[in-house]
């Protein structure tokens, strides 16, 4: 199965023409506890217009987590998903966006497709990943691969903290998982390697150590891919 190509949190899955991002979390900026705005909202939608212009894709999918309130809409949330929206359709593609556990308010703001999964190409499903496949109504359970979020995989090299990547099998079955880091970069992440590796938020990460995890070089633009968890620890 081939390996997207991968460039700021997002993958772009050549063969279905899509690119996939995960986690906006829109509104996470304007109830953190910092003396000034961070500003990430505005800065998601000028991010996803240099993804477009990279990869010109056909579609865009966002897998779950547009927002980050439960159960409401902070200011500048509605304004920032209406430039998502702009930037998709002005640059000639379509948007789908993945609910996930956080977005109770999607479908009152959204003005595009919302969706609880979402084909790309013959193989591939993107779903959040709070669920297993068969927990959810349109989802099938037999796809060769899952594309989620949900999880904010991380991982420590070297005493840094890196956004990551995970590619590895589902327990139970043949297909495989492919995770996407939150695009947004508030979110801390979940610290997956060695000592500090919990339980994983997601029910499709119960192998986790079977996982290989990639961190992103963004000066020299390049993918760098690691041993799954199990042989990682020794080399660290």
């Amino acid at each position: 199965m081939t390996t997207p190509e991968l460039a700021d949190r997002a993958a772009y899955f050549a063969g279905a023409d899509a690119l996939v991002c995960a986690d906006l979390h829109l509104g996470r900026d304007a109830i953190s506890n910092v003396e000034m705005p961070m500003g990430e909202g505005s800065r998601i939608p000028e991010r996803v217009e240099g993804l477009l212009d990279r990869f010109d894709p056909d579609t865009v999918v966002v897998a779950g987590d547009v927002l980050h309130a439960f159960d409401s809409v902070p200011e500048g949330v509605a304004d920032a998903l209406a430039a998502v929206e702009d930037a998709v359709e002005d640059a000639g593609a379509d948007l789908v966006l993945v609910a996930g556990n956080h977005d109770g308010m999607l479908d009152a703001i959204a003005d595009c497709r919302v969706v609880d999964a979402y084909g790309v190409g013959n193989d591939t499903v993107v779903i959040h990943g709070d669920e297993r496949p068969g927990d959810l109504e349109s989802a099938p359970a037999d796809a060769d691969r899952y594309v989620i979020g949900h999880e904010h995989p991380a991982i420590v090299i070297e005493g840094q903290r890196h956004a990551c990547y995970l590619d590895g099998p589902l327990a139970d079955g043949d297909a495989s998982v492919f995770v996407l880091p939150a695009f947004n970069r508030l979110a801390r992440g979940t610290v997956l390697n060695g000592s500090r590796n919990g339980d994983p938020a997601s029910p499709l990460l119960s192998e986790i150590r079977r996982f290989r995890p990639a961190v992103r070089d963004p000066e020299a633009d390049e993918t760098l891919w690691f041993p799954p968890f199990s042989e990682l620890q020794a080399l660290l």
